[in-house]
Parts: C-alpha cells; sequence; structure tokens
C-alpha cells in the first residue's frame, strides 16, 4: 500500500469507489432502469412496466438472444482449442518462430473489429470459401477477435508452470503426447477456464464486425440493440441490453462453475 494511515486508506477507498460507482454502476443501473420505463422526461422515469422487457424475451428479439449464445459458445471453443494449441506451439518453438506466433495471435488486438469484418466479408464472399451470407462467416470473425485473449490467457498460464513437473513425467517414461494430456492440460485447467469466460463475454458484446458481415438471418442481440437504438426505440434497447447482460452473466457462471468442478477432479 502507498497509503500507511488509517485515514490515507479510508481516502483512497473512498475514492475508487465513487470511480467504480460513476463508470461502471451508474450506466448500468441506468440501463436495467430504462428497461423498465415507458418514459424518461424528467430526473426519475415514469410508467414503470414490463412491456419491454416481454418484448426483448419474444419474437425476433429472443431469436437474436439465441443467435449471441451460440455464436459465442461455438466461437469461445474454437478460440479455446486454436489458442491453446498456439500458446504451446510458441512455447516449444525456438528463436523467432516463437515470437512471430506470438505477434500473428496478437494481431487482431491492434486491428480494428471493423477492418476484419471487412477483410473476412471480401476474404470470404467467392468460392471455394463462400461463407459470405451464412452464419458462418460470423462465427469466424468472433473467433478471430477473441482468440487473441485466449491465447494470450493461456500463454501468461504457461509461463508460470512450474518445468518439475514436466521433467518428472519425462524422468518417469512418459511420451510428449502424455505429457500434454496428462500433465500440462491438467494443470492449465484454471486458464483454460478463464480463457472461455472471458472468449464468450467478449463474443456476446461484439458489434463492430459484426455488423459488416451478418446476414439476416444469423443476427446477433447486439446488433438488434444497435438497430433499436438507431431507430430511437431506447427503452427496448434498454430492455434488450439488460437481457443480454443477465445471459452473459449466467452463462460466465455456469462456466466457472464448470471450471471449478474440473479443477476439484
Amino acid at each position: 500500500m502507498l497509503f500507511w494511515t488509517r485515514r490515507g486508506r479510508a481516502v483512497v477507498w473512498t475514492l475508487f469507489a465513487v470511480v467504480v460507482l460513476v463508470v461502471f454502476v451508474a450506466p448500468i443501473a441506468t440501463v436495467v432502469v430504462a428497461g423498465f420505463a415507458g418514459s424518461w422526461t424528467g430526473p426519475l422515469p415514469s410508467d414503470l412496466g414490463l412491456a419491454h422487457f416481454g418484448d426483448a424475451l419474444s419474437g425476433d428479439n429472443v431469436a437474436s438472444l439465441s443467435v449471441s449464445l451460440q455464436t459465442a459458445f461455438i466461437a469461445g471453443t474454437l478460440a479455446l482449442i486454436l489458442g491453446t494449441w498456439a500458446a504451446i506451439a510458441a512455447r516449444e518453438a525456438s528463436g523467432p518462430v516463437g515470437r512471430v506466433v506470438d505477434a500473428v495471435f496478437h494481431l487482431p488486438i491492434a486491428v480494428p473489429s471493423v477492418a476484419i469484418g471487412l477483410g473476412l466479408l471480401i476474404s470470404f464472399n467467392e468460392k471455394p470459401l463462400l461463407l459470405g451470407g451464412t452464419k458462418w462467416i460470423v462465427i469466424v470473425a468472433h473467433t478471430v477477435l477473441v482468440l487473441a485473449f485466449a491465447f494470450s490467457a493461456v500463454s501468461a498460464a504457461l509461463e508460470r508452470l512450474d518445468p518439475a513437473y514436466r521433467q518428472a513425467a519425462e524422468s518417469l517414461g512418459a511420451g510428449p503426447f502424455r505429457v500434454m494430456t496428462r500433465v500440462t492440460l491438467p494443470l492449465l485447467l484454471p486458464a483454460l477456464g478463464a480463457a472461455a469466460g472471458l472468449a464468450v463475454a467478449l463474443s456476446m458484446g461484439e458489434l463492430g464486425a459484426t455488423v459488416m458481415v451478418y446476414p439476416a438471418t444469423w443476427k446477433t442481440l447486439p446488433v438488434t440493440i444497435f438497430g433499436l437504438s438507431d431507430r430511437g426505440q431506447v427503452f427496448s434497447a434498454a430492455a434488450c441490453t439488460s437481457v443480454l447482460l443477465a445471459a452473459t452473466l449466467i452463462s460466465l457462471a455456469l462456466l466457472g462453475r464448470l471450471r471449478s468442478r474440473a479443477v476439484v477432479r
């Protein structure tokens, strides 16, 4: 702690609480409250009700929520598999090869998501890889965008692994595949669970690249929310956003529970 006195720590914690309240809690709370509002012309909303949430959980809106969940879990799974494979390969590679792999898999972080979406739309709009107009181009876009975060999480975990475990397994005659499946991957389970949760959360809220590539038959909930707000239907957009937040939190809670069970085993 940089502040040793009780008063100094109290001041720092108070400032921290104010920042969190203003920057994070207040905007999210405002969105949730707006979802219940029928109108908001004064300091407080009026005509509170569940009509907007009823709309958010029916028709095209609930279909968009289903699309978001499917896309997030498929893209998250693909990103986790590819990111884990790449992180292990980069660690095993020597010299510049590992650095090149690291740079390539971190590239999506440095590139605007709109640019990635446009690049995929142009690249996969002709045979033999004709993905334009299908759900797969959306899934590929989300996979590319969350892959860097999965790769980073697994790479950081690999750096913290004690090499003594691997050396002990090899000294007992375990081959590379057995070391990978019985030693390395089990030790990486907490990081894999965290990477999966991060990938799903990022995919659930992705908009920039999705707007560029999505077909009418595969519209995610963030795209629906953007369309509602663009048409001035702010309260309906707020209700859909609240549903999106709840679905994301529930998904993360389920992934966290699965991760905890896997770690215990």
